[in-house]
């Protein structure tokens, strides 16, 4: 009987790092709020804690060791009721300019913290999460839809030599006026022709004949089922790139979005992303930007503007600086395939690098041909909420009111070298951490209309803290039953597979910990599945060293022979087991996913503990023995 020694110190080092990775398990997290900028790039300093405390403390809310945490102020509560009172209060006392979101505080200590060590995640149904109820904004989304059609339609009637004296769009109605009634036919009949889209009324106005388009009840039923399929597909890929482990992210209704981050309740970063319904624009700067835009103070010197122009405000809302753009778009950022942030190397400030579609490519491409020599403006568009609270004077009691707007700012404005492809970079970012979220949704896709959050709150664990307690109970019963029935059958080989067992445990603890997967219920009946697989090895082991002694092997030889002949048996086993689950995990969701991926990490740990540890153990036990004749099984 001889075992590498190498073995040895990899099993050590396995159990040493098992062993403190799942030691932040066994301490539960606090009730906690978080404070954090609503934009990306606000920092958050100590007169922002200090005035928080003092919200708190005007409010009688106890809270206690306060601390700083990646640009964010932590504050630490005594319970979950405190935690409510506590983030209303601070909503209230530091306005719109911050996020102040739920969240868990650990409570591991320091130097298991410094080494990442973390507590392994509970889902909604163990633990809970936290609860979003978003609300798609379908008249904002016909309004976009309606703008592109009355830019298209503009084209179109150009490129066929349809001839029309104005086109408007006013309260989702598409005007076109003509000057006789033959232009208006001809235009008519081109629409018939080639869109189906829209319902056309013939009228006369002072100004002459004129055709009413409005989008037919199929095409706006179309356009909001659009809205809300694009908008679940643009939170999924947000969450993901998060990293929020088996969110539940679905449709409510015709308008409205469920969104649930199971384990975890640090929300600030996920509300302001999610939340956050930014798009781009890239537009010409007007011609007559200089004629009406003081050239001292960059402000619009309050003239009437051409027709056709927009004035916006100019890098930041605060600057004070304008610029007048053309009304019609470019392109928008549904035309982004990919986009990622960085540092500029002429200027050393961030700089977003984006790859357009083909379509977007030659929108770029025709659009610059024709205006070198100019400057191209970078449009950043977001729809926001504005939150105050009315008092009823009779009952004196608060209700929150939610007003929706729009904050529109020039980024970037750059004069055209030459003709742009579907490749370039948008510069004049304010920090790399905007940079980064501002890449970071245009990667993720563009949402086909503005969201506003209606709910948010903390969901309790769903299957109730009495079945969650009774769940557990059953599986440490179940756990001690097959360890004493191990003992009982194989004496000292199954207190051997017992340790293993409990390094199992520690192993799959620690894998979860690392990968962010949040243990639910399902994924409970994974780890005692893992355990029945785990002691499953061992007794083909154990039974298959008997069987060599039976026929008249030495003890010795058994053993060597049993975990030899017994390895393909449990290996062809286990590959078939974790070949089906990873089929769940691949086709699944949700608490199938949560059950596959802890059964996966269970076998693969197993197949290391039942083979390896055991085989080790024994090593140490009767290997150096010279005389050996029985052993205790």
């Amino acid at each position: 009987m001889r075992y590498p020694a190498w073995k040895y110190v990899l099993i050590i080092f396995v159990l040493i790092i098992s062993t403190l990775y799942a030691l932040p398990s066994l301490y539960p997290d606090e009730p906690a709020v978080q404070i954090s900028g609503a934009k990306a790039g606000t920092t958050i300093d100590q007169s922002i804690l200090q005035k928080a405390e003092q919200i708190l403390k005007n409010d009688n809310i106890v809270s206690h060791d306060n601390s700083f945490t990646n640009n964010a102020a932590l504050i630490r509560l005594g319970n979950s009721t405190t935690q409510l009172k506590a983030q209303d209060a601070l909503r209230r006392g530091l306005g719109d300019n911050y996020v102040v979101a739920l969240n868990l505080a650990p409570t591991t200590p320091e130097w298991l913290q410094k080494i990442g060590a973390k507590p392994m995640k509970l889902g909604l149904d163990l633990r809970g999460g936290v609860h979003f109820l978003l609300e798609v904004d379908m008249d904002k989304a016909l309004s976009q839809r309606m703008e592109t059609s009355s830019t298209d339609l503009r084209r179109q009637f150009r490129d066929n030599n349809i001839k029309f004296n104005n086109l408007s769009l006013n309260n989702n109605v598409i005007t076109v006026a003509f000057a006789n009634n033959t232009d208006r036919d001809s235009a008519m009949s081109f629409l018939r022709r080639n869109s189906a889209d829209f319902t056309q009324q013939a009228l006369v106005n002072a100004d002459g004949p004129i055709v009413q388009l409005t989008y037919t009840d199929a095409r706006r039923q179309e356009i909001q089922s659009y809205a809300v399929n694009q908008n679940l597909t643009t939170l999924r890929n947000r969450i993901n790139e998060l990293g929020v482990a088996e969110a539940v992210v679905q449709s409510e209704g015709n308008n409205r979005i469920v969104v649930e981050l199971p384990g975890v309740q640090d929300t600030a970063e996920a509300k302001r992303v999610l939340g956050r319904t930014a798009n781009l624009e890239f537009r010409l700067v007007a011609d007559q930007n200089d004629q009406y835009i003081n050239s001292y103070t960059g402000k619009y010197n309050e003239q009437p503007i051409p027709a056709g122009t927009e004035v916006f405000a100019y890098q930041s809302l605060d600057s004070g600086r304008q610029l007048l753009l053309q009304r019609n778009r470019i392109l928008t950022g549904e035309r982004v395939q990919n986009a990622s942030s960085g540092l500029s190397q002429d200027s050393g400030g961030a700089e977003v690098n984006i790859t357009l579609d083909s379509a977007g490519g030659k929108l770029m491409s025709d659009a610059t041909r024709r205006a070198v020599g100019k400057r191209m403006a970078v449009l950043f568009i977001e729809n926001k909420q504005k939150i105050s609270y009315v008092t009823d004077p009779t009952t004196n009691v608060q209700t929150e009111v939610r007003t929706p707007y729009t904050e529109s700012v020039v980024i970037n404005a750059a004069t055209i070298q030459q003709v742009l492809g579907s490749q370039f970079r948008i510069t004049g970012l304010s920090s790399p951490q905007e940079a980064a979220e501002l890449s970071l949704m245009l990667r993720s896709g563009a949402l086909a209309a503005p969201m506003y959050f209606v709910e948010e709150r903390v969901v309790g664990p769903s299957l109730g803290q009495e079945n969650i307690d009774k769940g557990i109970l059953s599986t440490e019963v179940g756990f001690i039953l097959v360890a004493i029935w191990m003992v009982v059958f194989f004496r000292l080989f199954g207190l051997i597979a017992n340790f293993a067992l409990v390094f199992n445990l520690a192993m799959i603890l620690t894998f979860m910990s690392w990968i962010g997967a949040s243990l639910s219920l399902p994924g409970i009946a994974g780890i005692v599945i893992t355990i029945a697989i785990a002691v499953d090895a061992n007794v083909l082991i154990c039974e298959r060293i008997r069987e060599e002694m039976r026929w008249g092997a030495s003890p010795k030889q058994a053993i060597v022979a049993g975990y030899d002949r017994a390895y393909n048996t449990i290996f062809d086993s286990n590959l078939t087991t974790f070949i089906v689950a990873f089929i769940l995990f691949a086709l699944g969701t949700g608490p199938i996913k949560g059950f596959a991926v802890t059964l996966m990490i269970g076998i693969v740990c197993s197949m290391f503990t039942a083979i390896t540890v055991t085989r080790a153990i024994v090593q140490l036990i009767y290997g150096k023995r010279r005389n050996l004749t029985k052993l205790s099984m």
